[in-house]
C-alpha cells in the first residue's frame, strides 16, 4: 500500500466510523447516563467486537457471510432486538440503576458494547466490503491475511481514538444530564427512545 493509499485508507476510516451509528452511540449513551468510566469501558468493549471481527476476516471467515445474504440479515435482526432489548431495559430501569457503575455494572457494560458491535450491521460491511478495496490485486492468500490484519489493526487503533472521543465529550455534556434532580423518567425515555430508534433503523435496512 503505498502513501496516498494509506491517507486514503485513514480517512476514509475515520468517516465511516466516525459517523453516528449503533457502536457510537452506545458509547455516548453510556457516558450521558453513567460517567466517564462506563463510557471508557464502551469504547474498550466495542474495539473488542473489532478483534473478533479482525480474526474472523483475516481467517477468511467473513467471506461465508458475505455468500448467504440470509446469514447478514440474521445478524442484523439479531442486533436489531438487542437494541430493542435494551431500549425496554433502559426505559424500565430506575434512575439509580443507570447511574451506578460498580464493577458489576461495569461488567454488563462491556458486555452489552461488545455484544452490539458485533451484531452491529454497519461493522460487519465494513469489514466485507470496505477493507478488501484496499488489499492488493491478485494478492495470494498468505499476502490477502496479512494485509487484511494490518488493515484491521488500523482500524481497531482509528475507531479506539475516535470512540474515546465520543466518551469524553458525551461525559462532558453528561454531567449536567446526570446531575439533574428532576425528570429522571423523562432522561430515561429518551436514551430508551434512541435505543429502539436505532433497532428500527436496523429492521427497516435489513429487508
Amino acid at each position: 500500500m503505498g502513501i496516498g493509499q494509506l491517507f486514503g485508507f485513514a480517512g476514509a476510516t475515520v468517516v465511516l466510523v466516525g459517523m453516528p451509528g449503533p457502536n457510537n452511540l452506545y458509547i455516548s449513551l453510556r457516558s450521558l447516563t453513567q460517567g466517564r468510566r462506563a463510557g471508557v469501558v464502551s469504547a474498550l468493549a466495542i474495539e473488542t467486537g473489532t478483534l473478533v471481527y479482525i480474526a474472523v476476516t483475516t481467517l477468511g471467515l467473513a467471506a461465508l457471510v458475505k455468500a448467504s445474504p440470509a446469514l447478514f440479515t440474521a445478524i442484523t435482526v439479531t442486533g436489531a432486538l438487542y437494541l430493542a432489548f435494551l431500549g425496554v431495559k433502559t426505559l424500565r430501569a430506575k434512575t439509580s440503576e443507570l447511574n451506578a457503575v460498580a464493577a458489576a455494572s461495569l461488567g454488563r457494560v462491556f458486555r452489552d458494547g461488545v455484544l452490539v458491535n458485533l451484531l452491529n450491521p454497519k461493522a460487519a460491511l465494513f469489514f466485507l466490503a470496505f477493507l478488501p478495496q484496499f488489499t492488493t490485486r491478485g494478492a495470494g492468500p498468505d499476502q490477502l491475511r496479512t494485509e487484511m490484519l494490518l488493515l484491521g489493526i488500523g482500524t481497531l487503533l482509528i475507531g479506539l481514538l475516535l470512540d474515546l472521543s465520543y466518551a469524553m465529550g458525551a461525559d462532558a455534556v453528561g454531567r449536567r444530564f446526570r446531575s439533574a434532580r428532576t425528570g429522571s423518567r423523562g432522561r430515561n425515555l429518551v436514551v430508551a427512545t434512541i435505543y429502539l430508534g436505532l433497532s428500527a433503523f436496523a429492521l427497516v435496512t435489513a429487508f
